[in-house]
């Protein structure tokens, strides 16, 4: 009974016009900022709807015949996986091209008479990004990832799976530096 009348009273409509104001002052301030976030880590403007990848040469002193194409593909399907964004051949609103500048087996661990007991693989690539809709965001960089493998094993052998694990590890890197903005 007292709350039917508290509900009939000037006080009651204050409060509710009060509360009123608050819940649309809130829904205002969290439409005008639209930025898309994703579970990825992806931050990209809402503007930007197609990214585009050009083929990365092999121009490293050692040359792996199919190492150009895994990492292309690889960096393409990275954006395409972790982001909503469109591939298009030329001309995206996100650009990345570039080159492989080095691809490199080398010893690591040296055990006795000289004889490595570990070796690592190398793989360097040179990336220039461009952001059509925040020039800020454009950047020229270096990126380079290895994976080690037992001396015991020949490169041949294990080449294949290195290329993709680092590949997989460039991809990430570029895609943070690139996409991930925090």
């Amino acid at each position: 009974m007292i709350y039917k009348k508290f509900l009939k009273t000037a006080e009651f409509r204050k409060v509710r016009n009060i509360n009123l104001i608050v819940v649309l002052f809130f829904s205002l301030l969290f439409t005008a900022c639209k930025i898309n976030y994703t579970f990825t880590g992806a931050s990209v403007s809402p503007e930007v709807k197609t990214y585009s990848v050009d083929f990365f040469p092999n121009n490293s002193p050692l040359f792996q015949p199919t190492l150009s194409q895994v990492f292309t593909e690889g960096l393409r399907d990275k954006i395409m996986s972790q982001s909503k964004l469109n591939l298009v051949n030329s001309g995206g609103d996100l650009h990345f091209e570039g080159e492989i500048i080095n691809y490199n087996s080398s010893p690591v661990s040296i055990q006795t008479a000289d004889m490595a007991s570990v070796n690592r693989l190398t793989v360097t690539v040179k990336v220039k990004f461009t952001n059509s809709k925040d020039e800020k965001q454009n950047f020229e960089q270096t990126f380079s990832q290895y994976e080690d493998y037992p001396a015991s094993s020949t490169l041949s052998d294990v080449e294949g799976d290195l290329i993709t694990k680092i590949v997989n590890k460039l991809a990430e890197d570029i895609f943070n530096k690139s996409l991930a903005s925090w």
